[in-house]
């Protein structure tokens, strides 16, 4: 049976859907097959498009929530009396949404001039749901202790605190700068993030003081200034701006900068995310602007108010920093009128700012607390890892390691990038090879900064240490000082080197190297574990249900049958090692006895050869592809498997079968794909997709600092 929980808001602008999509991706990263439900749309008066609640929630889950009952519908019903039939509709969508879950997120309606039927109507849904109920609200300017009064009192609209439905509350936009009505400013340009570390710990305690042990607080989330930071485009959008320099329109704004003053005053003012006001005659101000924007302050736009536009000459001048990106807009009224604009801008998520609402859901998520999940949990035969849980665990696994990663492209943007990514997150110490000046020119004209506490290596400076010990290990192949040195100074190289010195704990590269180049030496440096044959790899793909496991999809070319049943040992053990259940489908075009040929030889003679090595693993084969992940083909194609329609591991007969699946996987159906992860080495070094994004580097990273720990332990159990 599914449980219903209704996210219900204790006044509007409390981020009501943002904290209910945050809960849906706590949930889901614990592994809890969770859906989400906007019952009844609420559109807010500014909104002119599709609901919003819904529209988000497909747009950052994998999730295709149910469309709402239209607000006119709703009113029709309700004002005939039919209140039990818009109920009957709520049930049903409430059904759709819970179709192979544990759990529903529905998100509650709010109390509106428009829609003064909210908190009546959310009661009624509780009733008709049986739902479990979370209060949402945010402090504004109020005391821990009127905060829980707040909640105490709309509780009463659900049968009061003590009632068994009541779950807790969340505490949401802790800190965020409001006026007096309530509204978060948006000229937050002057005011500092108002959350200090404690502040929530001590907001918490005092508000659970309040309240009986039965209703718990489940989060207590901070503002924070980036989350509200809308893009350029947003402003332009909002207050009629017209184009004058297209550049970034995607560049974020987290503050306002009126640049009327004297150059020196306004110059001071200049800081990265700024978007800078100022009248459109005053060349001297867009160019020191362009200056410093080229210079390596990351301006998020410039508005030139008074439908003033510049000289030519001085827009000529301006070429370098507008050609880089910066957006240059215009407006007739003066910068004082525009400046009169801001406090009245919707700073709500538009529905095409994925990374904006993205980051958002991940902030609530992880301030949410789940002790009140296990009845959820229980209710689970087999949890089911989806990419969210374990790209988390990923996270947690690598946080706990705490492991030295070097990364010999230190001079790339996107493993810049994802360096600094690790080390705010603390996902793993990084090492940056290359030239330091040129790290920081890419990482300022991305709008970055590489914290000082990153350790950055000249890969050019080689120490004599390190010649002496790649001639001891390669001697035999006739190395020499000469050309060890020469050697070396290929960063991977290098890093390699560091790497089987235990100066690190793992490598990662191929963003701009091949996989002969990243693999080459560490076969010939760190070389393989005791009693493993070969190195292979595997990719993690991450499906919108659950991650599945590839290989091998970069390393062996044409494996033949001893080769693939060690992939699939191999595989079968790396999936268990990062939480997956093992049920490895061995591929082919024919499965079972039903076709013959070499290439189906191969296939059954390795499944033969990795179950008799390894007969606690479930292993199967041939299987073709539709055979091993549907169950309705299963049970006509392979009805006796244990494998067949659930596979979780999918060992592929060659590299071309193999590399061409999971790309093609991979770009059409825009799925994240974590690899080739090396297995078989002493040492973990992982190579990238030359197409890597960003966020495919972190994760590798992640990998390779779980994979270091796993190797130290088997260090260890070895001694």
């Amino acid at each position: 049976m599914t449980t219903a929980i209704l996210v219900v808001p204790s006044e509007q602008r409390v981020g009501l859907t943002t904290v209910a999509l945050g809960l849906v991706h706590a949930l889901d990263r614990e592994g809890i097959p969770v859906g989400f439900c906007k019952p009844i749309s609420q559109p807010h008066a500014s909104d002119t498009g599709p609901e919003r609640s819904t529209r988000l929630a497909r747009m950052v889950t994998s999730l295709n929530p149910p469309e709402p009952i239209p607000v006119s519908e709703t009113e029709n019903l309700l004002g005939h009396d039919r209140e039990n039939v818009l109920l009957e509709e709520v049930i049903g969508r409430f059904e759709q949404a819970a179709h192979h879950t544990s759990a529903v997120i529905v998100e509650g309606l709010m109390d509106t001039e428009e829609q003064p039927y909210g908190t009546r109507l959310n009661a009624k849904m509780a009733q008709s749901l049986d739902a479990k109920i979370i209060v949402v609200t945010a402090p504004g300017r109020d005391t821990p202790r009127q905060v829980a009064d707040t909640v105490e009192i709309i509780a009463r609209a659900y049968g009061g605190i003590h009632h068994e439905r009541m779950l807790g509350a969340i505490i949401n936009l802790l800190d965020a700068p409001v006026d007096q009505t309530g509204h978060i400013r948006f000229d937050f340009s002057r005011a500092e993030n108002g959350y200090h570390p404690g502040h929530e710990a001590e907001f918490r305690a005092e508000c659970t003081r309040h309240w009986p042990q039965t209703f718990a607080l489940l989060g207590c989330i901070p503002w924070q200034r980036e989350l509200s930071a809308p893009r350029v485009c947003d402003i332009m959008q909002l207050i009629g701006a017209q184009i004058l320099n297209e550049g970034q329109l995607n560049r974020r704004v987290t503050h306002v900068v009126l640049g009327a003053a004297s150059l020196i005053s306004s110059c001071q003012e200049l800081r990265p995310g700024a978007m800078v006001i100022i009248p459109g005659d005053r060349d001297d101000l867009l160019l020191a602007i362009c200056m410093a924007t080229m210079s390596g302050t990351h301006v998020a736009g410039v508005l030139l108010a008074g439908g003033l536009k510049p000289d030519l000459r001085v827009w000529k001048l301006c070429s370098p920093a507008l050609d880089a990106g910066l957006p240059v807009l215009t407006i007739p009224h003066s910068a004082l009128q525009s400046v009169l604009y801001l406090p009245h801008l919707n700073l709500e998520v538009p529905l095409d700012d994925r990374d904006r609402m993205q980051q958002a859901v991940e902030t609530v998520a992880s301030h949410i607390t789940l002790d009140w999940k296990e009845p959820l949990l229980s209710r689970i035969q087999e949890r089911r890892l989806s990419p969210p849980a374990f790209q988390h665990t990923l996270v947690q696994r690598a946080r706990k390691a705490n492991k030295r990663i070097i990364l010999p492209e230190g001079n790339e943007p996107r493993t810049i990038e994802a360096a600094i990514i690790c080390h705010q997150r603390g996902i793993a110490r990084c090492v940056l090879m290359g030239d330091a000046g040129r790290m920081h020119r890419l990482s300022a004209r991305r709008g970055m900064s590489i914290p000082p506490d990153i350790e950055i290596i000249d890969s050019t400076q080689i120490d004599r240490r390190y010649i002496d010990a790649l001639v001891a290990l390669r001697q035999h192949k006739g190395l020499n000082s000469g050309l060890a040195e020469e050697a070396l100074h290929d960063a991977v190289v290098l890093g390699t080197l560091m790497l089987q010195l235990g100066e690190v704990d793992g490598l990662v590269s191929g963003a701009v190297h091949t996989t002969a180049n990243t693999i080459r030496p560490a076969l010939q440096l760190v070389k393989t574990a005791p009693d493993v044959r070969l190195v292979s790899s595997i990719f993690f793909m991450c499906l919108p249900e659950q991650v599945l496991i590839y290989g091998d999809c970069a390393i062996n070319i044409n494996p033949n049958a001893e080769d693939l049943a060690d992939i699939a040992i191999q595989s079968a053990e790396s999936a268990k090692a990062f939480g997956i259940i093992p049920r490895v489908a061995m591929l082919s075009y024919s499965t079972g006895t039903s076709g013959s040929g070499s290439d189906v030889e191969k296939v059954k003679a390795a499944t033969r050869l990795a179950r008799e090595r390894r007969p606690d693993l479930l292993i199967d084969g041939p299987l073709q592809y539709d055979a091993a992940t549907i169950k309705a083909v299963a049970q006509s194609k392979a009805p006796d498997s244990q494998v067949a329609g659930r596979a979780t591991v999918f060992i592929f007969p060659d590299l071309n079968t193999g590399n061409t699946t999971y790309k093609a996987v991979q770009r059409s159906a825009d799925v994240i794909s974590i690899g080739p992860m090396l297995q078989g080495l002493n040492k973990p070094v992982n190579d990238l997709s030359r197409g890597a994004l960003v966020e495919d580097i972190v994760f590798t990273i992640a990998l390779t600092a779980i994979q270091a720990e796993q190797a130290l332990e088997r260090e260890r159990n070895q001694r």
